[in-house]
């Protein structure tokens, strides 16, 4: 009998013929979820066994029944929900803004010479300052109301977009564009089929760093006499010594910018079908 046969499960008598089972199909599998989930879980477990043992004491970090308590009551007569409003609302607006002129100023950046030469030494210069030592002159050119607050949020974004898309316009592989140029294309044609989508990716990689930098951005603004908001909660918490509700803030933070995250990402899956990638084993 040949080995096809054998293969094909047409073994001689008296032979049994096992399945081959490849040796990571023999691991029982743990699903994923339980696997991410586990080490917040234990940190959370290690955290309540030191605060309930004293070893962690309450005025140095509260413990974690203390701040679900804490974050009950806070939801509970509506003092964290408006807060958490009004720093979406922030975020929003300094994440348009900021997306705005991020993209326009790469697209400028990008498709032209002559752009690249008008735009990109400037906000280079620009990028290599701390946005977080402009906010005095934030200050005093738009006041202490929500002017400031935006822009620096604005800032941040502006500059993760602009180099991302700009680097994405420029790694379009230049057979394509031949390619394209050899189909017929025009120019808006080129950019249009061509070169935006293969700067797509590179889009989203910005967006993905300019969300996580509007948090930050957010955080400090909020510090400029914010009389609502998360960070108002935050420095009031501190002003009392109130760890367990300056912890509920952080941990909202972290939430929203999760929620955030896994928002682009679904987004990135959507747009980017045509782009199969490496999704690790």
């Amino acid at each position: 009998m040949s080995l096809g046969q054998v293969v094909r499960g047409h073994a001689p008598p008296g032979v049994e013929v096992a399945r081959v089972v490849p040796v990571s199909g023999r691991r029982q599998v743990v699903p994923r979820w339980v696997r991410r989930t586990a080490g917040p879980v234990a940190l959370v477990v290690l955290w309540q066994v030191l605060s309930a043992t004293g070893v962690l004491e309450g005025d140095i970090l509260a413990s974690p029944g203390t701040i679900a308590a804490t974050a009950g009551d806070l939801v509970s007569d509506g003092t964290l929900p408006s807060a958490m409003l009004v720093s979406l609302q922030r975020v929003a607006v300094g994440l348009v803004l900021g997306g705005v002129a991020g993209v326009v100023l790469a697209l400028v950046s990008g498709l032209s010479r002559l752009g690249e030469d008008l735009v990109d030494a400037t906000v280079q210069m620009l990028r290599s300052i701390p946005w977080v030592g402009v906010i005095p002159l934030f200050i005093i050119w738009l006041g202490i109301g929500e002017a400031p607050k935006i822009a620096l949020i604005s800032l941040g974004v502006a500059f993760h977009l602009y180099l991302n898309v700009y680097a994405g316009i420029r790694g379009v592989d230049a057979q394509l564009v031949e390619a394209g140029t050899s189909l017929g294309l025009s120019r808006w044609g080129l950019i249009r089929h061509v070169v935006l989508p293969g700067a797509l990716p590179g889009a989203m990689t910005g967006l993905r760093y300019s969300l996580a930098t509007a948090w930050l951005a957010l955080v400090f603004g909020e510090q400029v006499n914010a009389d609502d908001g998360l960070g108002f909660l935050m420095n009031q918490a501190r002003e009392f010594f109130r760890t367990d509700v300056i912890v509920v803030c952080l941990v909202v933070y972290a939430i929203l910018g999760l929620i955030a995250d896994f928002l682009v990402r679904t987004l990135e899956r959507l747009l980017l079908q045509w782009r199969p990638t490496f999704t690790g084993q």
